[in-house]
């Protein structure tokens, strides 16, 4: 691997720099790819332990804990070091691995999914935060290249391989590759990051702001799987789940003005860049996310393929957001307006779910992988913008929290996304949303319909993409107002116009 050293690395070697970057790129293929393995086997899953209702939670308890924990992840890290913090996310990891590949039933792989989401959640934002220690804002867009690299892999690898266990094997396996994966990240984590630099600071962890966060973001998600489906929206349960949220994000918003340190330190939430960046991608990786999951049942449903067919025709989808955002990664440091190229990028994706919103009935092949290349290589550009520039943004010591911060807007967002897109697939189908004006599908009708019934899911998902595009239209706002700053050249340099 040809990977130029960086211009300011402290104490480490370029080998040793190298070895690092390896070693977290497995760490973040190991999170990638669980992101994307499990949705082309969902209708499967549902299928076999006999629960298709529940299916959403298996993707929603995932993102909940990861979520939830994210914050944490990158404080933890700024104040106890990066090494020990990602060997305790990737242990948490394969534990909840083996729970999930060995649940009977619907309600244990939940509770394994949960498990999962400890660990995953701090493994791309720790791998990120290891390559800001280790390298300058403008070098880092040179890296990638490599970052790319991992995510095409598991965007192509994810379906195929969670649509072949599936169809061919068992779809538990989709979990049992995760011990080797872990394992070997664990292993070159343990020997390589000894050498890393060390930045932190003396912090206290806010614990009780994160259990507030974790309640009012329950809650939330509660509202949001459990409203039209299992309760009626304006039911005594639904409402009172609606009350308890807000009352949990009041609390939390005092307790970030009355804690010594809190969860999310304000001056993060003050930082122009930082609080419109993360806007900005919590909604463009929110509407990926859901359509990452949803896609598989649309295919599966409206148009009739298979398990393993799915995997095939996501690759474009998959693929695309990588390519778009090495593209735009490679020319952010050459141009002095980064901005346009994902502004323009945003633009065509979010018209893009508007045609499949117009026409959700199916299409030839052709004009679909079409639609998908479109509204994946554009959205993709805005990725590495808002990443490098958030980054670009805040002191070496803040990175960690920043970085949790940021992937913890993107993971609400695809929480959110989730729970809604589900709300919108399974409200209108179990209550009458379909063509024909039915009377509304059983939830044992439901199990059915993902062995291959094609009735009343086109005009469901028709609402699906029209939530996607308006969520690419916020993201596009809030890039629009983010501030394009002079990148820095340097690991130690302060950013001008950091709120201390």
């Amino acid at each position: 691997m040809n990977i130029a050293p960086p211009a300011q690395h402290g104490t480490l070697t370029h080998a040793e720099v190298v070895s690092i970057i390896v070693g977290v790129m497995l760490a973040m293929f190991l999170g990638a790819l669980d992101q994307t393995i499990v949705a082309t086997a969902m209708p499967t899953i549902g299928r076999a332990l006999g629960d298709a209702v529940h299916l959403p939670w298996v993707v929603t308890a995932y993102l909940l804990a990861a979520t939830a924990v994210t914050p944490l992840y990158g404080k933890f890290s700024d104040v106890h070091g990066r090494r020990i913090t990602l060997l305790v996310g990737i242990g948490i990891f394969i534990i909840g691995s083996v729970l999930c590949a060995l649940a009977p039933t619907m309600l244990t792989l939940i509770i394994g999914r949960f498990i999962q989401g400890l660990g995953g959640g701090g493994l791309i934002a720790l791998a990120q935060t290891i390559m800001g220690d280790i390298t300058s804002p403008k070098e880092r867009s040179r890296y990638q290249a490599f970052i790319a690299s991992v995510f095409l892999s598991a965007s192509v690898l994810g379906p195929l391989l969670g649509g072949f266990f599936a169809d061919k094997l068992h779809w538990s396996l989709i979990f049992w590759i995760n011990l080797p994966l872990g394992l070997a990240a664990f292993l070159m984590t343990y020997r390589l990051l000894r050498k890393l630099p060390r930045h932190e600071r003396k912090h206290r962890i806010d614990v009780l702001g994160g259990i507030i966060l974790l309640a009012a973001t329950v809650s939330l998600m509660l509202l949001l799987n459990w409203g039209g489906i299992t309760y009626p929206w304006l039911s005594r349960e639904i409402i009172g789940l609606g009350v308890l949220s807000v009352v949990f994000w009041i609390a939390f918003v005092v307790r970030l003005h009355a804690a010594p340190e809190p969860f999310l330190p304000l001056s993060l939430l003050k930082n122009q860049v930082v609080r419109t960046g993360n806007i900005s991608t919590a909604f463009s990786m929110g509407s990926f996310i859901g359509l990452s999951i949803y896609l598989p049942v649309y295919l599966q449903t409206v148009y009739g393929f298979s398990a393993g067919a799915t995997g095939v025709v996501l690759i474009p989808l998959m693929a695309g957001t990588v390519c778009g955002a090495f593209i735009s990664g490679a020319l952010m440091p050459k141009v002095r307006h980064y901005k346009r190229l994902p502004i323009v990028g945003l633009s065509f994706s979010t018209l893009g779910l508007i045609v499949l919103a117009l026409h959700p009935e199916p299409m030839p092949l052709i004009a679909l992988e079409a639609i998908f290349i479109v509204v994946s290589v554009s959205l993709g550009t805005s990725l590495p913008v808002t990443t490098i520039s958030i980054q670009n943004a805040v002191p070496l010591y803040q990175l960690g929290m920043t970085m949790g911060l940021m992937n913890f807007a993107r993971q609400l967002g695809g929480a959110i996304a989730v729970a809604i897109f589900g709300a919108i697939v399974f409200g209108l189908l179990l209550h009458g949303g379909g063509a024909g004006g039915g009377a509304g599908m059983s939830h044992e009708n439901l199990s059915a319909a993902f062995s291959g019934s094609t009735a009343d899911f086109a005009p469901a998902f028709r609402w699906v993409f029209v939530a996607a595009a308006v969520c690419l239209g916020v993201a596009l706002l809030a890039l629009i107002r983010m501030e394009e700053r002079p990148l820095r050249s340097t690991i130690g340099e302060t950013p001008p116009h950091v709120m201390e």
